[in-house]
Protein backbone atom coordinates (compact mmCIF):
# COMPACT_ATOMS: atom_id res chain seq x y z
CA UNK A 1 0.00 0.00 0.00
CA UNK A 2 1.34 4.01 -0.77
CA UNK A 3 -0.17 6.76 1.28
CA UNK A 4 0.63 10.40 -0.13
CA UNK A 5 -0.22 12.92 2.34
CA UNK A 6 -0.90 16.45 1.68
CA UNK A 7 0.20 19.16 4.06
CA UNK A 8 3.49 19.26 5.95
CA UNK A 9 1.61 20.45 9.53
CA UNK A 10 2.09 18.43 12.75
CA UNK A 11 -1.44 16.38 11.37
CA UNK A 12 1.11 15.31 8.63
CA UNK A 13 4.54 14.70 9.78
CA UNK A 14 2.88 12.54 12.21
CA UNK A 15 0.75 10.63 10.66
CA UNK A 16 3.77 10.13 8.03
CA UNK A 17 5.86 9.10 10.60
CA UNK A 18 3.45 6.78 12.26
CA UNK A 19 2.90 5.20 9.23
CA UNK A 20 6.31 5.48 8.12
CA UNK A 21 7.68 3.61 10.79
CA UNK A 22 5.21 0.32 10.69
CA UNK A 23 6.76 0.07 7.40
CA UNK A 24 4.00 1.79 4.76
CA UNK A 25 5.40 3.29 1.58
CA UNK A 26 4.69 7.12 2.42
CA UNK A 27 5.44 10.64 0.73
CA UNK A 28 4.32 13.75 2.29
CA UNK A 29 4.59 16.54 0.40
CA UNK A 30 4.24 20.71 1.28
CA UNK A 31 4.07 23.18 -0.43
CA UNK A 32 5.35 25.48 1.82
CA UNK A 33 9.78 25.80 1.54
CA UNK A 34 9.35 24.51 5.80
CA UNK A 35 7.86 21.56 7.58
CA UNK A 36 5.71 22.39 10.83
CA UNK A 37 2.72 24.70 9.19
CA UNK A 38 2.30 27.09 12.45
CA UNK A 39 4.72 25.68 14.48
CA UNK A 40 7.81 27.78 14.54
CA UNK A 41 10.38 28.36 17.09
CA UNK A 42 12.72 31.62 16.26
CA UNK A 43 16.01 32.09 18.33
CA UNK A 44 16.86 36.10 18.38
CA UNK A 45 18.33 38.50 20.36
CA UNK A 46 18.30 36.19 23.83
CA UNK A 47 14.73 34.91 22.94
CA UNK A 48 12.86 32.22 22.14
CA UNK A 49 9.94 32.74 20.30
CA UNK A 50 6.96 30.52 19.32
CA UNK A 51 4.87 31.74 16.04
CA UNK A 52 2.07 29.28 16.72
CA UNK A 53 0.96 27.15 19.55
CA UNK A 54 2.98 28.08 22.31
CA UNK A 55 2.88 24.80 24.88
CA UNK A 56 0.95 21.54 25.53
CA UNK A 57 -0.79 20.65 28.05
CA UNK A 58 0.70 16.99 29.42
CA UNK A 59 -3.51 15.71 30.37
CA UNK A 60 -2.57 12.18 27.97
CA UNK A 61 0.06 10.46 26.68
CA UNK A 62 0.02 11.45 23.21
CA UNK A 63 2.50 14.05 22.76
CA UNK A 64 4.89 12.17 25.39
CA UNK A 65 4.59 8.75 23.47
CA UNK A 66 5.47 10.86 19.82
CA UNK A 67 7.93 12.25 21.19
CA UNK A 68 9.51 8.83 22.91
CA UNK A 69 9.47 7.17 19.54
CA UNK A 70 11.57 10.10 18.27
CA UNK A 71 14.08 9.78 21.02
CA UNK A 72 13.41 13.29 22.20
CA UNK A 73 10.58 12.35 25.28
CA UNK A 74 14.21 13.98 27.30
CA UNK A 75 13.89 17.32 25.79
CA UNK A 76 10.44 17.49 27.21
CA UNK A 77 10.20 20.57 30.23
CA UNK A 78 7.57 21.06 32.19
CA UNK A 79 6.52 25.13 33.10
CA UNK A 80 7.66 26.62 36.34
CA UNK A 81 5.38 25.76 39.20
CA UNK A 82 4.06 29.88 39.16
CA UNK A 83 2.59 28.78 35.72
CA UNK A 84 -0.14 27.43 37.43
CA UNK A 85 -1.15 30.73 38.64
CA UNK A 86 -3.43 32.25 35.69
CA UNK A 87 -5.22 35.63 35.74
CA UNK A 88 -8.05 37.64 34.15
CA UNK A 89 -8.60 41.27 33.34
CA UNK A 90 -12.07 41.86 34.81
CA UNK A 91 -13.43 45.11 36.46
CA UNK A 92 -10.47 47.05 36.12
CA UNK A 93 -7.76 45.00 37.19
CA UNK A 94 -6.00 41.83 36.90
CA UNK A 95 -7.30 38.86 39.34
CA UNK A 96 -6.13 35.46 40.04
CA UNK A 97 -8.33 33.06 38.66
CA UNK A 98 -9.55 30.66 41.30
CA UNK A 99 -8.69 27.06 40.49
CA UNK A 100 -11.52 25.19 43.06
CA UNK A 101 -15.28 25.86 43.29
CA UNK A 102 -14.06 26.91 47.23
CA UNK A 103 -11.82 29.45 45.79
CA UNK A 104 -13.70 30.58 43.63
CA UNK A 105 -16.02 32.09 46.71
CA UNK A 106 -13.49 33.61 48.57
CA UNK A 107 -12.08 35.18 45.35
CA UNK A 108 -12.92 39.11 44.13
CA UNK A 109 -12.79 37.37 39.94
CA UNK A 110 -16.39 37.66 39.92
CA UNK A 111 -19.21 40.12 42.38
CA UNK A 112 -21.47 38.53 44.99
CA UNK A 113 -24.55 38.45 42.96
CA UNK A 114 -22.71 36.32 40.07
CA UNK A 115 -21.25 33.83 42.81
CA UNK A 116 -24.94 33.32 44.73
CA UNK A 117 -26.17 32.16 41.05
CA UNK A 118 -23.30 29.87 40.34
CA UNK A 119 -24.60 28.37 43.85
CA UNK A 120 -27.88 27.74 41.91
CA UNK A 121 -25.79 25.20 38.98
CA UNK A 122 -27.07 22.36 41.45
CA UNK A 123 -30.81 22.96 40.25
CA UNK A 124 -29.71 23.47 36.29
CA UNK A 125 -32.75 22.38 34.06
CA UNK A 126 -31.73 19.94 31.25
CA UNK A 127 -30.29 20.67 28.39
CA UNK A 128 -32.55 21.35 25.18
CA UNK A 129 -32.89 19.78 22.02
CA UNK A 130 -30.48 20.27 19.45
CA UNK A 131 -27.04 21.93 19.40
CA UNK A 132 -26.92 24.80 22.02
CA UNK A 133 -24.02 27.69 22.22
CA UNK A 134 -21.16 27.73 24.44
CA UNK A 135 -22.77 31.07 25.95
CA UNK A 136 -25.88 29.50 26.13
CA UNK A 137 -25.04 26.69 28.02
CA UNK A 138 -23.15 29.02 30.50
CA UNK A 139 -25.58 30.74 30.95
CA UNK A 140 -27.86 27.73 32.08
CA UNK A 141 -25.23 26.30 34.40
CA UNK A 142 -23.42 29.81 35.92
CA UNK A 143 -25.31 32.47 34.67
CA UNK A 144 -24.52 35.38 32.50
CA UNK A 145 -22.18 37.18 34.29
CA UNK A 146 -19.74 33.93 35.21
CA UNK A 147 -20.55 32.94 32.05
CA UNK A 148 -19.17 36.37 30.18
CA UNK A 149 -16.28 36.66 32.61
CA UNK A 150 -15.15 33.20 32.81
CA UNK A 151 -16.44 31.13 30.26
CA UNK A 152 -15.22 33.22 27.19
CA UNK A 153 -12.11 33.91 29.18
CA UNK A 154 -11.46 30.20 28.84
CA UNK A 155 -12.53 29.92 25.14
CA UNK A 156 -10.48 32.59 24.16
CA UNK A 157 -7.07 31.10 25.34
CA UNK A 158 -8.55 27.88 23.26
CA UNK A 159 -10.28 29.43 20.10
CA UNK A 160 -9.80 32.99 19.97
CA UNK A 161 -13.95 33.06 19.22
CA UNK A 162 -17.17 34.01 19.97
CA UNK A 163 -18.51 32.46 22.84
CA UNK A 164 -22.17 33.10 21.28
CA UNK A 165 -21.71 31.45 18.28
CA UNK A 166 -18.78 28.34 19.58
CA UNK A 167 -20.66 24.88 19.92
CA UNK A 168 -20.41 23.64 23.47
CA UNK A 169 -20.69 20.29 22.15
CA UNK A 170 -18.04 20.42 19.47
CA UNK A 171 -15.63 22.15 21.80
CA UNK A 172 -16.27 20.91 25.24
CA UNK A 173 -18.01 17.22 24.68
CA UNK A 174 -16.95 15.35 27.73
CA UNK A 175 -18.97 18.95 29.78
CA UNK A 176 -22.10 17.90 27.70
CA UNK A 177 -21.59 14.39 27.91
CA UNK A 178 -21.49 15.04 31.80
CA UNK A 179 -24.80 17.53 31.60
CA UNK A 180 -26.50 13.94 30.10
CA UNK A 181 -25.86 11.85 32.56
CA UNK A 182 -26.11 13.45 35.86
CA UNK A 183 -27.77 16.98 35.18
CA UNK A 184 -25.55 19.23 37.34
CA UNK A 185 -21.79 19.71 36.19
CA UNK A 186 -21.08 19.53 39.95
CA UNK A 187 -22.98 16.68 40.73
CA UNK A 188 -21.78 14.78 37.86
CA UNK A 189 -17.99 15.77 38.66
CA UNK A 190 -18.54 14.74 41.91
CA UNK A 191 -20.10 11.45 41.92
CA UNK A 192 -17.59 10.81 38.77
CA UNK A 193 -14.75 12.07 41.05
CA UNK A 194 -16.23 9.24 43.56
CA UNK A 195 -16.71 6.27 41.23
CA UNK A 196 -12.74 6.81 40.14
CA UNK A 197 -11.68 6.94 43.67
CA UNK A 198 -14.34 3.59 44.32
CA UNK A 199 -12.53 1.73 41.13
CA UNK A 200 -9.14 2.95 41.94
CA UNK A 201 -7.15 1.49 44.96
CA UNK A 202 -4.95 3.38 46.82
CA UNK A 203 -1.09 2.96 45.16
CA UNK A 204 -2.28 1.56 42.29
CA UNK A 205 -2.59 2.08 38.57
CA UNK A 206 -0.84 3.07 35.75
CA UNK A 207 1.04 6.98 36.58
CA UNK A 208 -1.25 9.32 35.00
CA UNK A 209 -0.19 12.41 33.27
CA UNK A 210 1.12 15.16 34.80
CA UNK A 211 -1.09 17.55 33.70
CA UNK A 212 1.34 20.20 33.64
CA UNK A 213 1.41 22.94 30.84
CA UNK A 214 4.75 21.56 28.93
CA UNK A 215 6.90 22.23 26.20
CA UNK A 216 10.59 21.31 24.55
CA UNK A 217 13.64 22.95 25.41
CA UNK A 218 14.05 24.07 22.10
CA UNK A 219 10.34 25.41 21.71
CA UNK A 220 7.99 23.14 19.85
CA UNK A 221 9.87 23.19 16.69
CA UNK A 222 12.14 20.51 18.37
CA UNK A 223 9.68 17.86 17.70
CA UNK A 224 9.26 19.36 14.18
CA UNK A 225 12.69 19.16 13.43
CA UNK A 226 12.75 15.48 15.14
CA UNK A 227 9.84 14.11 12.99
CA UNK A 228 11.51 15.92 9.76
CA UNK A 229 14.66 13.89 10.56
CA UNK A 230 12.99 10.72 11.09
CA UNK A 231 10.96 10.96 7.27
CA UNK A 232 14.21 12.08 5.42
CA UNK A 233 13.37 12.02 1.97
CA UNK A 234 9.70 10.87 2.54
CA UNK A 235 8.85 14.08 3.29
CA UNK A 236 9.16 17.07 0.76
CA UNK A 237 8.82 21.08 0.75
CA UNK A 238 8.34 23.01 -2.03
CA UNK A 239 5.89 20.76 -3.90
CA UNK A 240 2.13 22.03 -4.48
CA UNK A 241 -0.40 19.78 -5.29
CA UNK A 242 -2.50 20.84 -8.34
CA UNK A 243 -4.79 17.95 -9.33
CA UNK A 244 -6.11 15.14 -8.03
CA UNK A 245 -8.46 12.05 -9.78
CA UNK A 246 -9.36 8.56 -9.55
CA UNK A 247 -7.24 6.43 -11.14
CA UNK A 248 -8.88 2.57 -10.87
CA UNK A 249 -8.92 1.47 -6.97
CA UNK A 250 -6.26 4.66 -6.73
CA UNK A 251 -5.21 7.74 -7.12
CA UNK A 252 -3.34 10.27 -9.91
CA UNK A 253 -1.67 13.12 -8.24
CA UNK A 254 -0.83 16.72 -9.96
CA UNK A 255 1.63 18.04 -8.42
CA UNK A 256 4.20 20.87 -8.94
CA UNK A 257 7.83 21.16 -7.79
CA UNK A 258 10.25 24.03 -9.29
CA UNK A 259 8.00 24.97 -12.11
CA UNK A 260 7.62 21.40 -13.18
CA UNK A 261 4.57 19.06 -13.49
CA UNK A 262 4.85 15.33 -12.39
CA UNK A 263 2.20 13.03 -12.17
CA UNK A 264 2.60 10.74 -8.45
CA UNK A 265 0.08 7.29 -7.89
CA UNK A 266 -1.49 6.56 -4.42
CA UNK A 267 -3.16 3.66 -3.46
CA UNK A 268 -4.74 6.52 -0.88
CA UNK A 269 -4.46 10.26 -0.54
CA UNK A 270 -4.99 12.02 3.01
CA UNK A 271 -5.41 15.78 2.59
CA UNK A 272 -3.70 17.27 5.91
CA UNK A 273 -4.58 20.52 4.79
CA UNK A 274 -6.56 23.49 6.73
CA UNK A 275 -10.45 22.96 5.29
CA UNK A 276 -9.97 26.14 3.06
CA UNK A 277 -7.29 24.25 0.88
CA UNK A 278 -8.80 20.83 1.10
CA UNK A 279 -12.15 22.75 -0.40
CA UNK A 280 -10.01 23.88 -3.18
CA UNK A 281 -8.39 20.71 -4.09
CA UNK A 282 -11.80 18.81 -4.27
CA UNK A 283 -14.30 20.90 -5.74
CA UNK A 284 -13.41 19.63 -9.04
CA UNK A 285 -14.33 15.50 -7.51
CA UNK A 286 -17.43 16.95 -5.60
CA UNK A 287 -19.13 20.85 -5.05
CA UNK A 288 -21.06 19.96 -2.08
CA UNK A 289 -18.11 18.73 -0.04
CA UNK A 290 -16.05 21.51 -1.23
CA UNK A 291 -18.77 23.65 -0.14
CA UNK A 292 -18.92 22.13 3.63
CA UNK A 293 -15.67 22.76 3.90
CA UNK A 294 -15.56 26.46 3.61
CA UNK A 295 -18.07 26.95 5.81
CA UNK A 296 -15.70 26.07 8.38
CA UNK A 297 -14.47 29.65 9.62
CA UNK A 298 -11.10 30.58 11.05
CA UNK A 299 -10.29 33.29 13.65
CA UNK A 300 -7.85 35.53 12.33
CA UNK A 301 -4.65 36.35 14.77
CA UNK A 302 -1.92 38.10 15.33
CA UNK A 303 1.16 37.34 17.95
CA UNK A 304 2.89 40.13 19.29
CA UNK A 305 6.59 39.21 20.97
CA UNK A 306 7.40 41.68 23.46
CA UNK A 307 11.10 41.04 24.78
CA UNK A 308 12.61 43.39 27.26
CA UNK A 309 16.11 44.13 29.03
CA UNK A 310 16.92 42.38 32.58
CA UNK A 311 16.25 45.08 35.00
CA UNK A 312 13.91 47.06 32.74
CA UNK A 313 11.01 45.93 34.26
CA UNK A 314 9.77 43.65 37.17
CA UNK A 315 9.18 39.49 35.77
CA UNK A 316 5.54 38.76 35.80
CA UNK A 317 4.52 35.90 37.73
CA UNK A 318 1.98 33.21 36.36
CA UNK A 319 1.31 32.07 33.08
CA UNK A 320 -0.49 35.13 32.06
CA UNK A 321 -4.13 36.36 32.10
CA UNK A 322 -7.21 36.35 29.75
CA UNK A 323 -9.10 39.51 28.54
CA UNK A 324 -13.10 38.76 28.33
CA UNK A 325 -14.44 40.18 25.02
CA UNK A 326 -16.83 41.97 27.40
CA UNK A 327 -14.07 44.52 28.64
CA UNK A 328 -13.65 45.65 24.94
CA UNK A 329 -10.01 45.51 25.42
CA UNK A 330 -7.66 45.20 21.71
CA UNK A 331 -5.97 41.85 22.94
CA UNK A 332 -6.92 38.61 24.11
CA UNK A 333 -4.39 37.94 26.30
CA UNK A 334 -1.40 37.73 27.29
CA UNK A 335 1.63 35.12 27.93
CA UNK A 336 4.28 35.95 30.58
CA UNK A 337 6.69 33.64 28.08
CA UNK A 338 9.84 34.35 30.40
CA UNK A 339 8.09 33.70 33.26
CA UNK A 340 6.45 30.14 32.60
CA UNK A 341 9.46 28.82 30.30
CA UNK A 342 12.48 30.35 31.80
CA UNK A 343 14.61 28.99 29.47
CA UNK A 344 13.52 31.18 26.85
CA UNK A 345 14.52 34.70 27.75
CA UNK A 346 18.07 34.49 28.84
CA UNK A 347 20.44 36.45 31.18
CA UNK A 348 16.81 37.57 33.26
CA UNK A 349 15.54 38.97 30.35
CA UNK A 350 11.64 39.21 30.25
CA UNK A 351 9.53 38.11 27.32
CA UNK A 352 5.46 38.55 26.88
CA UNK A 353 3.62 37.25 24.02
CA UNK A 354 0.15 39.13 23.25
CA UNK A 355 -2.86 38.03 21.37
CA UNK A 356 -4.52 40.57 18.84
CA UNK A 357 -7.41 40.15 16.76
CA UNK A 358 -9.85 36.83 17.03
CA UNK A 359 -13.15 35.69 16.00
CA UNK A 360 -14.51 39.30 17.77
CA UNK A 361 -11.88 41.71 15.88
CA UNK A 362 -10.71 40.39 13.09
CA UNK A 363 -9.98 44.25 11.80
CA UNK A 364 -7.13 44.24 14.21
CA UNK A 365 -4.99 41.67 12.60
CA UNK A 366 -4.66 43.46 9.26
CA UNK A 367 -2.69 46.52 10.88
CA UNK A 368 0.66 47.35 10.51
CA UNK A 369 3.95 45.55 12.32
CA UNK A 370 4.33 49.11 14.17
CA UNK A 371 0.75 49.74 14.48
CA UNK A 372 0.23 46.23 16.17
CA UNK A 373 3.34 46.35 18.03
CA UNK A 374 2.20 49.97 19.20
CA UNK A 375 -1.30 48.74 20.45
CA UNK A 376 0.43 45.67 22.50
CA UNK A 377 2.96 48.11 24.24
CA UNK A 378 -0.72 50.41 25.09
CA UNK A 379 -2.51 47.45 26.67
CA UNK A 380 0.18 45.64 28.20
CA UNK A 381 0.56 49.17 30.38
CA UNK A 382 -3.15 49.53 30.84
CA UNK A 383 -3.83 46.16 31.65
CA UNK A 384 -0.74 45.39 33.53
CA UNK A 385 1.42 48.12 34.34
CA UNK A 386 4.42 47.61 32.09
CA UNK A 387 5.90 50.61 31.14
CA UNK A 388 9.47 49.90 29.96
CA UNK A 389 11.07 50.86 26.27
CA UNK A 390 10.86 46.83 24.77
CA UNK A 391 14.50 45.73 23.41
CA UNK A 392 12.61 43.04 21.21
CA UNK A 393 9.88 42.90 18.89
CA UNK A 394 8.49 40.61 16.56
CA UNK A 395 5.03 40.48 14.45
CA UNK A 396 3.80 37.01 13.27
CA UNK A 397 0.17 37.65 11.62
CA UNK A 398 -2.23 34.39 10.81
CA UNK A 399 -4.93 35.73 9.10
CA UNK A 400 -6.73 32.71 9.18
CA UNK A 401 -5.45 31.11 12.75
CA UNK A 402 -7.81 29.14 14.30
CA UNK A 403 -10.69 26.95 12.90
CA UNK A 404 -13.93 27.65 14.77
CA UNK A 405 -16.07 25.11 15.84
CA UNK A 406 -19.70 27.46 15.76
CA UNK A 407 -22.89 26.13 16.32
CA UNK A 408 -23.58 23.14 13.38
CA UNK A 409 -20.24 21.89 13.40
CA UNK A 410 -20.59 18.65 14.83
CA UNK A 411 -23.82 18.34 11.66
CA UNK A 412 -21.07 19.95 9.43
CA UNK A 413 -18.47 17.59 9.69
CA UNK A 414 -20.73 14.38 10.00
CA UNK A 415 -21.73 15.62 6.54
CA UNK A 416 -18.15 15.25 5.05
CA UNK A 417 -17.07 12.15 6.64
CA UNK A 418 -19.85 10.51 4.77
CA UNK A 419 -18.99 12.74 1.61
CA UNK A 420 -15.46 11.31 2.05
CA UNK A 421 -16.74 7.68 2.48
CA UNK A 422 -17.82 8.42 -1.30
CA UNK A 423 -14.07 8.71 -2.45
CA UNK A 424 -12.79 5.67 -1.83
CA UNK A 425 -8.81 6.22 -0.59
CA UNK A 426 -9.51 9.95 0.51
CA UNK A 427 -9.16 11.22 3.96
CA UNK A 428 -9.41 14.38 5.85
CA UNK A 429 -6.99 15.32 8.71
CA UNK A 430 -6.19 18.29 10.98
CA UNK A 431 -7.29 21.05 13.42
CA UNK A 432 -10.37 21.84 11.32
CA UNK A 433 -12.57 18.79 12.66
CA UNK A 434 -12.46 17.47 15.84
CA UNK A 435 -10.17 19.31 17.90
CA UNK A 436 -7.57 22.10 17.60
CA UNK A 437 -5.01 21.47 19.71
CA UNK A 438 -1.54 20.58 19.07
CA UNK A 439 -2.61 17.35 21.09
CA UNK A 440 -5.75 16.60 19.01
CA UNK A 441 -3.59 16.92 15.42
CA UNK A 442 -1.14 14.25 17.27
CA UNK A 443 -3.82 12.19 18.50
CA UNK A 444 -6.04 12.27 15.53
CA UNK A 445 -2.99 11.48 12.97
CA UNK A 446 -2.12 8.49 15.21
CA UNK A 447 -5.03 7.01 14.94
CA UNK A 448 -5.96 7.25 11.44
CA UNK A 449 -1.95 5.88 10.67
CA UNK A 450 -3.37 2.59 12.49
CA UNK A 451 -6.15 2.45 10.88
CA UNK A 452 -4.77 2.86 7.39
CA UNK A 453 -1.79 0.15 8.78
CA UNK A 454 -4.69 -2.02 9.21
Amino acid sequence: MSVAIIGGGISGLALAHGLHSRGTEVTLLEAGPRLGGNIQSRHREGFLTEAGPNSFVDREPAVRALAASLGIEGHIRTADPSAKRRYIYTRGKLRVVPMSPPALLKSDVLPLGAKLRMMGELFTRRAPEGDESLAAFGRRHIGPKATAVLVDAMQTGIYAGDVEALSVAAIFPKVVELERQHRSLVLGMARTQAAERKALPPGEGAPRPSGAVCSFDGGLQVLVDALAKALGPVARTGVRLVGLRREGTGWRLTVEEHGQQAELAADKVVLAVPAYVAAGLLRPLDETLATRLEGISYAPVAVVHLGFAPGSTPQPDGFGFLVPSLERRRVLGVIHASATFPWRAEGGRILYTCMVGGAKRPELVEQDEEALVKLAREELRELAGVTAEPSFTEVIRWKRGIPQYNVGHLARVAAIDEDVARLPGLYLTGNAYKGVSLIDCIRGASALADSLAR
